[in-house]
């Protein structure tokens, strides 16, 4: 190819010189013609010239003027002829004056001007005759004029080198092109021969046009230059589409743009009049075409069909996955329903709603031939929807599932539904105005009882339930009954265990003057977890705070506290001090933590471990002592609103076996100063560490002038979560302190003698107090007391008496030694002063200090009881013939 493409050049190239060259030597001769009979011409009409000819001396008058113009016009020769054809004046190198011309005069003389190619004595030339004529009269002689032919050929030859020169240089460039060209041919038609590439455009012609897939090909300035057969029928493009723009084919706005967008698109689903196209674009010029793009276009429309299809199963496997994961993270049976609406709407229903038998809805079975229901769940449900709303009671006529055997129920179509509108005809016909189509209704049925229905809606703009949603709402419902059967017997259990836990925790606030008290029990959403406090009175107008906790959930936890608070209750009447109690109380958690075996000869449940703080405060001092067993400190709110969490000695929890021994710490609180004890679920929750709960507490605290009341208010505002993962106990107490006045003390020696001096200063006091009703009774009952210190017990000895509620005698001495009530004998002088103390008395008692004992007794102020019931000699009678 490229040979034949070098002949041809070639050919071209040398027929190009030859009729350059014939081309210039004809052109050459008519220059020289017509340059001829131009000088001839007007050399004629030059003045004088005919003149010159009639003179008896024309040669003289013409011949300098010939040979200067033969000169100016560069004619070869140039010369003036008499009318017999000689020259009179001639300018020629090869001639002279008087030469004859060759060349026939007769035209001449006729008056005609003659050019003619002839030969002369300069050999072949081109000349020019024109005749000279007189003013207005006959033709007098002739002007001739003449170029050679060899001097036309030398022209010729002068202009043939660069002839010559753009010829090569044609035929190179040429030649050079037909290189490069046919190497991009062979480099792009990798070596194929004209029938090779034949061959391989049919075959790819015929595959193009017969593939079912749409092929395009779009120029970079928007026009369709390609489109197969299939590519005609999916887009409907007309017969004349090719060379069109694209945007002028009566395509959808939105295709036509994708197409020319140039941007890159991966089987992107479009809707092509009633197709729907998975269409492919990439653009040309990334792979070394010119700019523009290559379009893929494929019918997915049946695909897309049985794909939906195949989704819509996914979905529902998908959907089923979730409500596993959804349905039944808490065990509480509304929020449980609340998640089965939740997770139907709108995935699988437009509304769904949830209603339950009310026995169900308190943790019981539910009852046989009940069908009224309580709604507890709704989704999806719009404000002027006519639905029942929720929480209203929803009678069910006969014809329901619940009373049907509990079989599920599909309505496709509930304008055709004469059952269901039988049941609320007024209601039904504002659910179809509404817009409410199709109802599906499944019982959830749980261990073999029905414990309410579920009911999915959909509206008139979705598509109806068919028999396949009714398998899923079955399974569905299926799931979510079993979460709420967990949830109701959870239910049941922790009502159990609230029950169990309030019953065993303080009913009220006992009566007494030292503090004001408020106080707070939220059990956990998630089960009972042990937690208590008590206030509990002491002698001396003392009382003692307590706050417990008990590790562990349920009916366990609750039956542990209340070993643990009678527990308390019982160290405590033996008047111990904090830590002495809390030492006592973990001798007992540590006995009772080892595993017994039980009735069946397992081992039975042990106290898992359990913390407790400890508070007894003295409203005649200002004095409250604290000691801890593991847990949280107390927190100090002072009458100023300063807030401190005062340090309290660290020591394990109980029950842990180590002897590690306790203390305890004193604190002298101001009076007004609120007391503020919790247990670690009012601080701790998953979503708050100790240190905000802390800075929280501090807050809301800090706040003067508020009750015990209102500050448990104030925490619970401030503290409590949305859902309680733990219980809470919250005790707050303000303090008061005894008035002084109502507080008598003496200092009595260890002297028999003293005791006459102490019944005087008792009686006084008593009057003082406008108590003489008790002056009897409590002289008798100091009396023996003080004579007991001073006969047996060890100084210091010191009587003091207050006024509370009742009346309080306390003999304090440096001795341990206890007295005990004992019956004396009838030989016996003595051991009948305690006798009498408990008689006269209606409570009495020991406590032991860090320095000796205290024996205290306690007497009503007024009425009956201030006095003894029967006469002291018959009691003392009694006691001698017992």
């Amino acid at each position: 190819m490229f040979l034949l493409q070098v002949a041809v050049v070639l050919l071209l190239a040398v027929a190009g010189v030859v009729l350059l060259v014939l081309t210039t030597q004809r052109e050459s001769v008519r220059e020289a013609s017509s340059r001829s009979l131009a000088v001839a011409q007007g050399f004629a009409s030059s003045p004088g010239v005919a003149e010159a000819l009639g003179s008896q001396h024309p040669t003289a008058a013409l011949q300098p003027r010939v040979q200067q113009a033969q000169t100016r016009t560069a004619v070869d020769f140039m010369g003036v002829l008499n009318r017999r054809g000689v020259y009179v004046a001639l300018s020629s190198v090869a001639g002279r004056p008087g030469t004859r011309t060759t060349t026939d005069m007769a035209e001449v003389l006729a008056g005609r001007t003659v050019t003619e190619e002839g030969v002369g004595s300069l050999g072949p030339q081109i000349r020019a005759f024109v005749p000279v004529r007189n003013p207005g009269g006959p033709v007098v002689g002739a002007v001739g004029a003449g170029v050679t032919l060899a001097h036309v050929s030398e022209r010729v030859t002068a202009q043939l080198p660069m002839v010559l020169g753009a010829t090569a240089g044609a035929v190179a460039v040429t030649t050079g092109g037909a290189a490069v060209l046919s190497r991009r041919l062979w480099r792009q038609t990798r070596g194929l021969g004209p029938a090779e590439i034949t061959r391989m455009y049919d075959h790819h012609n015929a595959v193009l046009h017969s593939v079912r897939e749409g092929v395009l090909i779009i120029g970079g300035d928007g026009r369709l230059l390609l489109a197969n057969d299939e590519a005609r029928r999916l887009l409907d493009l007309p017969a004349d589409a090719q060379r069109r723009p694209v945007s002028d084919l009566g395509l959808d706005a939105h295709m036509a743009e994708l197409l020319t967008s140039e941007q890159v698109v991966t089987d992107e689903v479009h809707l092509a009049g009633d197709r729907l196209l998975a269409v492919n674009v990439r653009p040309t010029a990334a792979y070394g075409g010119p700019a523009g793009t290559a379009v893929t276009l494929r019918d997915t429309t049946e695909l897309r069909a049985l794909a939906g299809t195949a989704e819509a199963a996914r979905d529902r496997l998908k959907l089923l996955y979730d409500a596993g994961t959804r349905i039944g993270s808490t065990l509480d049976v509304v929020r449980t329903t609340e998640e089965l609406t939740e997770v139907a709407v709108p995935r699988f229903a437009d509304v769904a709603t949830v209603e339950l038998l009310e026995p169900v809805l308190r943790g019981d079975e539910p009852a046989e031939g009940r069908t009224g229901m309580r709604r507890t769940a709704v989704s999806g449900l719009p404000e002027d929807s006519p639905l029942y709303p929720l929480g209203e009671l929803v009678g069910f006529a006969p014809t329901t599932p619940l009373a049907a055997g509990g079989h599920a129920l599909l309505e496709a179509d509930l304008r055709t539904a004469a059952d269901w509108q039988a049941q609320d005809p007024e209601r039904a016909r504002r659910l179809l105005d509404h817009g409410i189509r199709s109802l599906i209704t499944v019982p959830l049925r749980a261990r073999g009882m029905v414990l309410g229905l579920a009911d999915f809606w959909r509206l008139q703009s979705t598509e109806p339930f068919v028999e396949e949603d009714l398998s899923f709402a079955e399974e569905l419902a299926t799931r979510a009954a079993v979460a709420i059967d967990n949830a109701r017997r959870y239910t049941r259990e922790h009502t159990m265990s609230v029950t169990l836990q309030r019953s065993l925790l303080p009913r009220s606030v006992p009566e007494q003057s030292a503090l004001e008290v408020a106080h707070r029990y939220l059990p956990s959403q998630s089960g009972v977890c042990g937690d208590w406090f008590d206030v509990i009175p002491l002698p001396g107008t003392r009382v003692a705070l307590v706050v417990g906790d008990v590790v562990g959930h349920g009916l366990h936890a609750s039956a542990t506290m209340g070993r643990l608070r009678t527990a308390v209750h019982n160290f405590s009447a033996l008047d111990l001090s904090p830590d002495e109690l809390l030492a006592h109380l973990d001798e007992l958690v540590a006995h009772l933590d080892q595993p017994a075996a039980d009735a069946d000869g397992g081992e039975a449940d042990g106290i898992t471990g359990a913390t407790c703080l400890y508070a007894v405060y003295d409203p005649v001092s200002g004095v409250c002592t604290i000691a801890s067993a593991g847990h949280p400190g107390p927190a100090l709110a002072r009458p100023d609103g300063t807030v401190a969490f005062p340090d309290t000695p660290a020591s394990p929890p109980l029950g842990l076996g180590s002897g590690h021994p306790f203390e305890s710490v004193a604190l002298e609180l101001p009076e007004g100063s609120r007391l503020a004890l919790f247990t670690d679920g009012l601080l701790v929750n998953r979503r708050r560490d100790l240190d905000t709960g802390l800075a929280l507490l501090r807050e809301a605290l800090a706040r003067p002038g508020l009750g015990p009341e209102q500050t448990c208010q104030a925490v619970l505002d401030a503290l409590l979560p949305k859902r309680r993962s733990d219980d809470i106990v919250l005790l707050v107490a303000r303090t008061r302190l005894t008035d002084p006045s109502r507080v008598a003390e003496w200092d009595v020696p260890q002297d028999p003698a003293a005791v006459s001096r102490v019944r005087s200063e008792t009686a006084r006091q008593l009057q003082a107090w406008d108590l003489p009703l008790t002056a009897f009774s409590t002289e008798l009952i100091v009396s023996e007391l003080v004579t007991n210190a001073i006969r047996y017990g060890a100084p210091p000895i010191r009587l003091r008496l207050l006024l509370d509620r009742s009346l309080i005698c306390e003999v304090a001495d440096g001795s341990s030694t206890s007295p005990h009530l004992r019956r004396a004998r009838l030989t016996d002088e003595g051991g009948r002063g305690l006798f009498l103390v408990a008689r006269f008395a209606q409570r009495w008692g020991t406590r032991y200090t860090s320095r000796g004992k205290v024996i205290w007794t306690e007497q009503a102020l007024h009425g009956a009881a201030a006095e003894p019931d029967m006469d002291l000699a018959d009691v003392l009678l009694d006691h001698w013939e017992a």
